[in-house]
């Protein structure tokens, strides 16, 4: 019976300890994030050094850029979407050859700003112009109905 409780003792210190060394990787890893958040969600973690999330916009800096009326692109995304994962790899690069500055909003961490702009799935692609919504792109589409998208509704004069 001794046996069996040090054995639980034991157990439940490398769990805490386990648990410990996790939480102080992602406090390190969180620091200096764009976000100005302590608390971010463990799939928006993943993505803080990925290169295809970078481009990223915070909230008030979207409602100054949609208040300016200069033409302005924004990819409504949530890391935790399978459908967004599939997209993101696609429609960044894409954009950056259109020359397209493609601002990021990550839905994940501001779930306020899916009723503010109407979004109703991940992925979403919404272009402003003169302070009002011109076009949008919603969900995972092959890459010529996004090229159809930027072309014909972003890069139209």
């Amino acid at each position: 019976m001794k046996k069996m409780i040090i054995f639980a003792v034991v157990l439940v210190v490398i769990f805490v300890a386990l648990f410990a060394v996790v939480n102080y990787q992602n406090n390190k890893k969180v620091e200096g994030n764009p976000y100005g958040k302590s608390d971010l969600d463990p799939a928006t973690i993943a993505q803080l050094n990925d290169d295809l999330y970078q481009n990223l916009i915070m909230p008030d800096e979207l409602e100054e850029a949609v208040e300016s009326g200069e033409p302005t692109t924004i990819y409504f995304y949530s890391p935790s979407c399978v459908h967004c994962q599939r997209t993101t790899p696609v429609v960044k690069p894409m954009a950056e050859n259109y020359g397209i500055d493609l601002k990021q909003l990550n839905l994940l961490e501001f779930p306020d700003q899916w009723q503010k702009y109407n979004i109703k799935n991940t992925p979403t692609i919404v272009h402003y112009e003169n302070g009002e919504e011109v076009a949008r792109i919603v969900g995972e589409h092959q890459q010529p109905a996004f090229e159809e998208f930027f072309e014909k509704e972003v890069l139209a004069e």
